[in-house]
């Protein structure tokens, strides 16, 4: 039986390479196998005895390579798997996705600012993939910043963010969730954002009363909805975030200074919408730590 792994997907880049480096700790972390894999259409087949200097695919071959050598310095004893295949991207990846843990992918950096643009099948494959992706900015590194930066950087409390809406069940998005802090043995913010009904505007602001109102009722349907996943988890610390505001202000606001965010993608988006939501879609265009995207229904 083939061990339960973690992929990533490998196309040379220096955001590819932060993936893996992410990939290798997360493997790490749960006693899994890590595949490498880089999907060319142009890879050849060859007889196991070519000669280096015939090798078709010595570039394709280079790509996994380098990745291997990142990741083997620091986890010599995880099992890696080498995974070059014959194919476009996408199909590759969706294939691998369904047979793995969980898929990792490289982010492209569009400027030095927090914002960044995903190549078309890296969305593509966010939007179809039937397992969590894990988006990885290239600036991401497990390593802690040298000491003369780290008193220029923000302090805040290592833990997982989870963005939940009430309006739908979202088991595999909060068993990530939990999974993810349980196996790193930090705490998981719970954050959920929630527009203000129209009678609540006056023309003085905002009606106090009907905000608490709102806070309440928010804050009592998201404890009912986490309680089986607290009792499930009982070592994980659960802050919950009720914000009035909508949930992609809510959860940009929130996000800084953690070491993963997790949020949802519905399977089933009605005819002609984009393949992922508005919270997904600003979290992968603005979110600097690495973004796991968990499909559900």
């Amino acid at each position: 039986m083939e061990p339960e792994c973690i992929t990533v997907g490998l196309d040379g880049s220096m955001e590819s390479l932060a993936a893996a480096r992410w990939a290798a700790d997360e493997a790490e972390r749960r006693n899994a196998a890590l595949r490498l894999l880089h999907a060319w259409i142009l890879l050849a087949a060859e007889a196991p005895d070519t000669p280096p200097d015939r090798d078709q695919n010595v570039g394709a071959r280079q790509v996994v390579d380098r990745a291997l050598s990142e990741v083997r310095e620091r986890h010599p004893h995880l099992q890696i798997i080498q995974d070059l295949v014959g194919s476009e991207a996408e199909p590759a990846l969706l294939q691998a996705a369904d047979a793995s843990l969980m898929l990792a992918l490289g982010s492209r950096a569009l400027t030095a600012w927090e914002s960044y643009v995903l190549g078309d099948v890296s969305l593509d494959v966010v939007g179809r993939a039937e397992r969590p992706v894990v988006l990885v900015r290239g600036g991401w590194s497990a390593n802690p910043p040298p000491p003369e930066f780290a008193n220029r950087l923000p302090r805040s409390e290592p833990r997982i963010v989870v963005g939940v809406s009430l309006h739908a069940p979202c088991d595999p998005l909060l068993g990530f969730a939990f999974d993810a802090a349980a196996t790193r043995g930090i705490p998981l913010q719970v954050v959920h954002g929630r527009a203000l009904p129209v009678h609540a505007y006056a023309p003085w602001g905002v009606d106090p009363g009907v905000a608490d109102d709102v806070t309440k009722e928010a804050d009592g349907e998201l404890r009912e909805g986490l309680r089986p996943w607290q009792e499930r988890f009982p070592e994980v610390p659960v802050q919950l975030t009720v914000l009035l505001e909508n949930p992609t202000r809510a959860m940009v606001q929130t996000v800084p200074g953690a070491e993963l965010l997790v949020i949802g993608r519905r399977r089933h988006r009605p005819p002609f919408a984009p393949r992922v939501g508005p919270v997904a879609h600003a979290a992968i265009h603005h979110v600097t730590c690495p973004v796991a995207v968990v499909p559900h229904d």
